[in-house]
């Protein structure tokens, strides 16, 4: 057989094994665990035109500063920075695996001056120029699929990344925008502070005046004091949340902790939160999540894994060329012409032992991972229940303090006219004045935690962005 035969039927053989060792990856069975509804998916919220796929779930609070707050931290945020790098190094793997599906070519050359002792040189002349170049290939024959389940996982580990990204793009935006919210609730809080310190602070001037014109006794003037500095004592605890905050703010966007200080001092409206949002289904929701997308091609590449581990129970060939020239005095003669076609076999038959230990390995990794998905999957499916039911019933509070904080704030106004009239006493001022800030606190405190929530959903269902989509090669 002369070498062109013998390199074609190489390659023929090559190209009729199309059997690869190892598990074929099917993604896990999870249809017992995975209901049809969500159980906390009340009807009004299961028919409400907010989807999740709307693009960019922050734009339902129609704040023009958090659009451009979130926009900025997807822009340069710093986490996001490496985790977009992870991905790029995975990708940068994947590319060099796909390389060993070909011939890998390498190219040497070399010139050198010889000159020899009398006795070496046997008649020969002493002196002599050496010269050599060659052209090397080397290609692995993948027979048992070694190299396609290496690359397979390669790709697998590739995409997990690209979930990866997705998910931090979700996290990142979800606490821009409760950072924001609990930034403007705090503020309100504040404003309500202040504006009842100074209702609190006009009745304190009357009872002094009253006391001073000995028509209140001490008493009265010392318990008007008290709930005054009581509520003046929110103020600098609140201004401190504020500055957190903003720093917090500052920091996601990919700034100093002091660079957003003078854009945000300024308060502004708490965001109206959004109308119902539809959950969709279990199997939906899981297919957009991104944590259980990253945790089935985890799964994906440890079984490639397997297959990788027991191509090495086969014996692994190699063919090999080598054209080149070798020649003193003169390069490219027909006399200085060198070649070469070899097969080589590299069979670890003899540490069949040690194979079957990482084959097992291998298994193991496997296992845990499909360990992993399935509990991914199920807190998934607690955190969008969970999600639901705290959206719900922060909604159903949020009614019920926004009319305690009208009502508290008319029976305090009351309370004050009459007791200027002289029909009502101070105690009555004062305990409609506390009524009137613990309502109108709790109102603001209940509205953050319900835009919170709403925020906490969309990041539940992984809405408000285009659906999670597997790399392709």
């Amino acid at each position: 057989m002369n070498k062109r035969t013998f390199l074609m039927s190489v390659v023929l053989t090559s190209a009729l094994a199309g059997c690869a060792v190892g598990p074929d990856f099917e993604p896990p069975d999870m249809s017992t665990h995975i209901p049809a509804h969500f159980a906390r998916a009340e009807a009004d919220v299961a028919r409400g035109s907010m989807t999740s796929g709307n693009d960019g779930f922050w734009r339902s609070f129609n704040d023009p500063n958090l659009n451009g707050l979130v926009e900025q931290a997807l822009a340069a945020n710093r986490d996001l920075s490496v985790a977009l790098a992870n991905y790029d190094r995975d990708h940068a793997l994947l590319r060099e695996a796909r390389f060993n599906r070909y011939p890998t070519i390498t190219a040497s050359g070399g010139v050198a001056h010889e000159r020899v002792s009398q006795d070496q040189a046997y008649g020969f002349p002493r002196s002599n120029d050496i010269y050599s170049a060659s052209i090397n290939a080397s290609w692995e024959l993948d027979l048992w699929g070694r190299v396609r389940r290496d690359i397979e996982a390669h790709r697998a580990e590739t995409e997990a990344r690209a979930a990866d990204v997705y998910a931090l793009q979700v996290s990142i935006a979800g606490e821009v925008a409760d950072a924001y919210v609990h930034l403007r609730g705090t503020q309100e809080r504040l404003r309500v502070a202040r504006s009842n310190a100074e209702n609190q602070r006009e009745t304190l001037r009357i009872v002094n005046v009253r006391s001073n014109a000995g028509r209140d006794a001490d008493f009265d003037t010392a318990r008007a004091r008290a709930q005054f500095e009581l509520t003046v004592s929110r103020v600098p605890v609140l201004e401190a949340e504020i500055a957190v905050d903003e720093h917090r703010l500052a920091v996601l966007t990919g700034r100093a902790p002091e660079a957003l200080i003078d854009d945000l001092d300024a308060p502004g409206p708490l965001p109206a939160l959004p109308g119902p949002i539809d959950p969709d289904t279990p199997p939906d929701v899981l297919r957009r999540r991104p944590d259980v997308a990253a945790a089935e091609q985890r799964l994906h590449a440890a079984t490639a894994r397997v297959g990788v581990a027991t191509a090495d129970l086969f014996p692994r060939l190699t063919l090999e060329g080598m054209l080149g020239s070798y020649a003193f005095g003169g390069m490219f003669t027909s006399r200085s012409e060198t070649n070469l076609v070899a097969l080589g076999i590299d069979w670890s038959f003899l540490d069949v032992g040690r194979v079957r230990a990482r084959i097992a390995a291998s298994n193991a990794d496997a296992a845990g991972l499909l360990a992993q998905y399935q509990q991914t999957v199920l807190l998934a499916l607690e955190d969008t229940e969970n999600a639901l039911i705290r959206y719900a019933n922060t909604r159903t509070e949020d009614q019920h303090l926004e009319r305690a904080a009208f009502d508290s704030m008319r029976a305090a106004q009351l309370a004050r006219t009459q007791f200027h009239a002289g029909t009502i006493g101070l105690y009555e001022v004062l305990d409609a004045e506390r009524v009137q800030l613990q309502a109108q606190d709790a109102f603001t405190d209940g509205r953050t935690r319900a835009a919170v929530s709403a925020i906490a959903l969309y990041k539940a269902l992984a809405g408000g962005w285009p659906q999670y989509t597997a790399m392709r090669e």
